[in-house]
């Protein structure tokens, strides 16, 4: 609810100003998928990949930013709705400052992604799935979440006692059990390239 008494101040720099300093536009990568689907690894290894090429960054990972931001929520339904719709928020800010932000959360239900596209608009956002097997998540499952889960110390995990919904047309489908990071990574980049967000010179 907006209240009455806030007036919106507009900006001398506008985000087209700033993606043209940057030599690039901005968008928000949204990645998500199954826990230890790889989510946040290739994030990582996307920004990294964008650094060097000297593109302006910024990734926002599913546990860090409940250390701050949303460091008042739990897991369940609604609280993981206002989680996304907190970073849809800052994701949208993200973009109007020229910047490509990669966002790593599991976002398990559909409406919850469709309305963070609604808020930055279609244009803006590039929905990522990492695409793997609940067999080799748990195989990778470094921190035993899966093994607690079906033990019942875990409630409401996703894969196990809480849906996942995967995405039915994402912008980009990573075969996370299959291909490696750096295949995964170069596949985000060169999707980049094509839709013109990076130049094809990058």
């Amino acid at each position: 609810m907006v209240q009455e008494n806030l007036v919106w101040h507009e900006v001398l720099v506008s985000r087209r100003m700033k993606e043209a300093q940057n030599g690039h536009r901005s968008a928000v990568l949204w990645f998500t998928g199954l826990p230890s689907s790889g989510k946040s690894t290739i994030a990582l290894s996307v920004e990294k990949r964008l650094y060097d090429m000297g593109v302006k960054t910024m990734v926002l990972d599913g546990d860090n930013v409940r250390h701050g931001l949303c460091s008042n929520l739990g897991f369940t339904m609604d609280d993981r709705k206002e989680n996304i719709r907190r970073i849809g928020e800052v994701a949208k800010l993200f973009i109007e400052a020229g910047v490509i932000t990669m966002t790593a959360f599991i976002s398990p239900l559909r409406e919850y992604r469709d309305a963070v596209r609604a808020l930055v608009g279609n244009y803006d956002f590039i929905e990522i799935y990492c695409d793997c097997s609940i067999d080799v998540c748990e195989q990778r499952d470094v921190k035993g979440h899966y093994k607690k889960a079906r033990a019942g110390e875990i409630k409401e995990f996703t894969g196990v006692s809480s849906p996942y919904e995967a995405p039915e047309l994402p912008e980009i489908v990573l075969k996370t059990d299959t291909l490696t990071i750096e295949q995964c990574s170069e596949q985000v980049v060169q999707y980049l390239k094509s839709a013109g967000i990076l130049s094809n010179t990058a």
